[in-house]
C-alpha cells in the first residue's frame, strides 16, 4: 500500500465548496479527446446543456478530420440543430462579457451568432456581473444534469489539439483558417451526483448574471434515465468521493469565496514526496510563498513547475512573465536542497515549445487538483473559478489513477510510452531525477526554463506594482491611472509625442483629400459663401443646428465631422458655443436613450466596446468623464448610450462632457479656420501655419490634462 499523505487534505467549507460523488470519472488529455467528449454528451442531451465559458465561439468544429461525420459539428450549428430536433431541451450559454482588450482574439458579435440567431430555447448571456477588472473563468458544460465536464479548456479557438502535438497538423486551425501553435490542456468528464453539483453551481451563476432562476431536474431523483455519458470515453475511476472548490470575488453583498488559494496552500503544506504542476501561469505571490517554504525544509518534496515558454503575446509577455520570473529566481535561491525543476515541453523537432494551457497540481501521486485556476493573484482572489480535487485518502483506487495522470502527461511531454514512464518511476527514484532521465537530447523533451534573462520589456519593473498585472482584488481607478501614466519623476513622453503624431498625419491628410479629391469640387469661395449665408441668415439657426447635432448622434455621425462643419460655417466665437451646445444636447438625448434601453439593449448595440468603456466610467466623476472624452474607445453616440446604462450621474456626466470636448471643440473650430485659409490660398507656408496651430492646441490640451490630474490627487 502506498504511503498515505501526512493528513487528508479535502475539507468541506474550508478547502472545498462540496464534497460529493461520482459514478464515473475520465481524464480528457488536450482538446481533441475534450471536443469529442462534448460532441457525443451533446447529442444524447434530452432536458438541459449548461455551458460556462471565458470564452466560446459558436465556428469551431467540435469533431475534425477522419471523426468528422457528414453532420453539422459547428458549435453553434450543431447546439441549434440539437434544440430543433428535441423537443423540451433548453441550452444556456454564459459567457464573460470581455473587454476591448480581447476583441481581436474572440468571434464577432457572440450575442448575435448565439444568441438571436439560434433557436428558441437556446439562451445566450454575456456575464458582467463580477468587480471592475474581473473575470468568469469558469470552464462548465453539464448535460442533463448527469454528466459535466470541467477543466481548462473552454469551447473556443485555438484549443483544439491531439496528444501528438504535430508539427503539421492541418487540422488545427482556427474557424478562419489560420494555423496556430501547438496546444495542452486538460479536462475531466463526471457522472453521478458531482455533475448536479456542477449543474447547481451554472444555475447559482445564470441566477447571479441574469437574475432569471433556470427549473431544473434532480438526476439523482430519476435513477431510470439514460446517462449521457459519452460512449467512447473510457473511465478512470469508478464510484469515488471528489471536492469541487471556487473562487468568487467580493462582490454586491456577496462574500469572498477562497476556496481554491486555501486548497492550493494545503495541498503544498500537505506534500512529502512530490509536487508536479502544469499551470499557465505563475504569479501568485500566496502560492509561491508556500513553495519557497517547502523549498527551504532540509526535508520536503521534489518540485517539478511545467510552464509555457513563453506567455502568448507581448502583452503577457511583459507583464505576467515579468512577475514569473521575479518569483522563480526567489525559488531558486530557496532550493538549498535542489529539488525544483522548472521545464517548458518542447515537440519532435527539439525546438518548437508546446504551449502549457493546463491548471493541474500532482501531489504525492495521492492529490489531483484540476479546473480552470491559474496559478495566479487573479484566480485566487478576483477572477471566477472552479476546480475538482481528487484525494486517495483510504481508496488506493484513486491513488492509482492519479499515478496513472502522472505517467500519462510526463509520457506525453517525453515522447515516451506510459509505461516507460511508469517503470521509470518503479526505481523509487525523485520526481526530478524521473524526469531527467526521460529526456533526451533531442526530439520530444521538457526542457530546462530559462528565467534568469532580461525579458525585452519588463512590465513588472516599469509599473513598480505587480499587483496592478495580476491583482488580488479590484484596483482603485486613480492609483491605476497615476501608475500607468507617469514614468519616474514626470509623465510619459512617448504617448504624448504619438499623439501628436497621429493628429498631425490626420490633419494633413485632412487638408490633401480637401484639396485634391473630388471634395475639391464642393470647395469653392463662391459655395462655402452660399452654405454659410443661408445657415447664418435663417431666423431659426440655433434650432436647426440643435436638431441636427441630435439627429446626427442617433445617425452615428461622426461628432468631430459635426463640429467641423459648423466651424466652417460659422465665425470662431459663435462655432464654439454652437458645437458645444449640441455636443452636450445630443450627448443628453442619447444618454437617456441609453437609461431608457438598459444594460442589456446597449450591449447588443455596443458589442465588445462595453466592458472597456464600463470600466473606464467606473468611478463615476466629472473627471474620468471628461478624460473618457479624450480616449478613442468607441464612437460619441456608443459612450452615450453606455453611460445612461451605466446610471452615472447626468449632472457628472454632463460637467464632465462639456469639461472633456471643450479643448478638441476649440482645436478644432481655430484649425478649420487655418484649414479653410489653406485651401483657399493652398501653398505650403499655410500648411506648415496649420500645423504649428494643430501642434500648439495639442500641447495646450495636454497640459490642461495635465493640470487636472495633479487637481484631482490633491482632492
Amino acid at each position: 500500500m502506498k504511503k498515505r499523505m501526512s493528513a487528508d487534505v479535502l475539507k468541506k467549507k474550508s478547502n472545498c465548496w462540496c464534497l460529493t460523488h461520482a459514478e464515473k470519472a475520465g481524464f480528457l488529455i488536450d482538446g481533441a479527446a475534450y471536443f469529442a467528449a462534448v460532441a457525443d454528451a451533446i447529442d444524447q442531451a434530452q432536458k438541459t446543456i449548461f455551458i460556462a465559458a471565458w470564452d466560446i465561439d459558436s465556428r469551431i468544429p467540435l469533431l475534425r478530420g477522419d471523426e468528422a461525420s457528414d453532420n453539422q459539428t459547428d458549435l453553434g450549428a450543431f447546439l441549434n440543430d440539437k434544440a430543433k430536433r428535441t423537443p423540451g431541451l433548453h441550452v444556456y450559454i454564459l459567457s464573460w462579457d470581455f473587454p476591448m482588450l480581447y476583441a481581436m482574439e474572440r468571434e464577432w458579435m457572440p450575442v448575435f451568432k448565439l444568441g438571436w440567431k439560434t433557436h428558441g430555447r437556446v439562451f445566450f448571456h454575456l456575464d458582467d456581473q463580477h468587480p471592475m477588472g474581473a473575470s468568469q473563468h469558469q470552464k462548465l458544460v453539464v448535460i442533463d444534469n448527469q454528466v459535466a465536464f470541467c477543466g481548462g479548456l473552454d469551447l473556443t479557438n485555438s484549443r483544439w489539439d491531439t496528444p501528438e502535438h504535430r508539427l503539421d497538423d492541418h487540422r488545427r486551425v482556427t474557424p478562419d483558417n489560420d494555423p496556430y501553435s501547438p496546444f495542452h490542456d486538460i479536462q475531466v468528464a463526471l457522472e453521478g451526483e458531482a455533475a448536479e453539483a456542477l449543474g447547481q453551481l451554472f444555475t447559482d451563476r445564470w441566477k447571479w448574471a441574469t437574475g432569471k432562476q433556470i427549473a431544473t431536474h434532480a438526476a439523482s431523483k430519476n435513477p431510470g434515465s439514460t446517462s449521457p455519458w459519452p460512449k467512447k470515453l473510457q473511465s478512470d475511476l469508478k464510484d469515488m468521493q471528489l471536492g469541487i472548490s471556487r473562487t468568487l470575488p467580493a462582490y454586491k453583498g456577496r462574500k469572498e469565496v477562497r476556496e481554491v488559494e486555501n486548497l492550493y496552500r494545503d495541498a503544498v503544506a500537505a506534500a512529502q514526496k512530490s509536487i508536479y504542476i502544469e499551470n499557465q501561469y505563475l504569479t501568485s505571490g500566496k502560492i509561491a510563498e508556500m513553495l519557497k517554504e517547502s523549498l527551504s525544509r532540509k526535508q520536503g518534496p521534489d518540485i517539478c513547475i511545467i510552464l509555457p515558454e513563453a506567455s502568448s503575446g507581448w502583452l503577457e509577455q511583459s507583464t505576467m512573465d515579468s512577475i514569473r520570473a521575479r518569483i522563480l529566481k526567489t525559488l531558486s535561491a530557496a532550493d538549498i536542497h535542489h529539488r525544483l525543476g522548472v521545464f517548458y515541453p518542447v515537440l519532435e523537432d527539439g525546438k518548437t515549445p508546446l504551449y502549457v494551457h493546463a491548471k493541474l497540481m500532482i501531489v504525492d501521486d495521492r492529490l489531483a487538483i484540476i479546473g480552470s485556476a491559474n496559478l495566479s493573484n487573479r484566480s485566487m482572489r478576483f477572477d471566477s473559478e472552479c476546480v475538482l480535487a481528487f484525494e486517495a485518502a483510504e481508496d488506493d483506487r484513486v491513488g492509482e489513477a492519479i499515478a496513472c495522470l502522472h505517467s500519462r502527461l510526463l509520457a506525453e511531454h517525453s515522447g515516451r510510452s506510459v509505461d516507460a514512464v511508469a517503470k521509470a518511476f518503479a526505481g523509487e527514484k525523485s520526481m526530478n531525477s524521473v524526469i531527467a532521465s526521460l529526456s533526451k537530447e533531442s526530439g520530444r523533451r521538457l526542457k530546462k526554463l530559462e528565467y534568469h534573462q532580461s525579458l525585452p520589456v519588463d512590465g513588472a519593473a516599469i509599473v513598480g506594482d505587480p499587483e496592478l498585472l495580476d491583482p488580488e482584488k479590484p484596483i482603485a481607478f486613480d492609483r491605476m491611472m497615476d501608475r500607468f501614466a507617469r514614468n519616474g519623476q514626470g509623465q510619459s513622453k512617448a504617448p504624448q509625442m504619438v499623439k501628436l503624431a497621429g493628429v498631425l498625419v490626420v490633419l494633413i491628410g485632412l487638408a490633401a483629400a480637401w484639396r485634391w479629391s473630388p471634395l475639391a469640387q464642393w470647395v469653392t469661395t463662391e459655395n462655402m459663401a452660399a452654405w454659410a449665408g443661408e445657415i447664418r441668415s435663417h431666423p431659426m439657426s440655433f434650432p436647426i443646428v440643435m436638431a441636427v447635432y441630435v439627429a446626427a448622434g442617433f445617425l452615428m455621425v461622426p461628432i468631430t465631422l459635426l463640429v467641423g462643419v459648423t466651424a466652417m460655417v460659422y465665425d470662431p466665437v459663435w462655432a464654439v458655443l454652437y458645437a458645444l451646445s449640441g455636443c452636450l444636447l445630443s450627448a443628453l438625448a442619447t444618454f437617456l436613450a441609453g437609461a431608457g434601453v438598459g444594460k442589456q439593449m446597449v450591449r447588443k448595440v455596443a458589442g465588445k466596446k462595453l466592458n472597456h468603456i464600463s470600466r473606464q466610467m467606473a468611478k463615476k466623476g466629472i473627471l474620468t468623464v471628461a478624460v473618457i472624452r479624450n480616449i478613442p474607445v468607441a464612437p460619441f453616440t456608443i459612450i452615450n448610450l453606455i453611460a445612461g446604462a451605466s446610471h452615472i450621474r447626468l449632472k457628472d456626466y454632463l460637467l464632465g462632457t462639456a469639461l472633456g470636448m471643450t479643448p478638441g471643440i476649440l482645436a478644432i473650430t481655430i484649425f478649420a479656420d487655418r484649414l479653410l485659409h489653406t485651401i483657399m490660398h493652398p501653398d505650403w507656408i499655410n500648411a506648415l501655419i496649420a500645423a504649428a496651430v494643430a501642434a500648439a492646441l495639442v500641447a495646450g490640451n495636454l497640459w490642461v490634462t495635465k493640470r487636472l490630474s495633479r487637481i484631482q490627487e490633491k482632492k
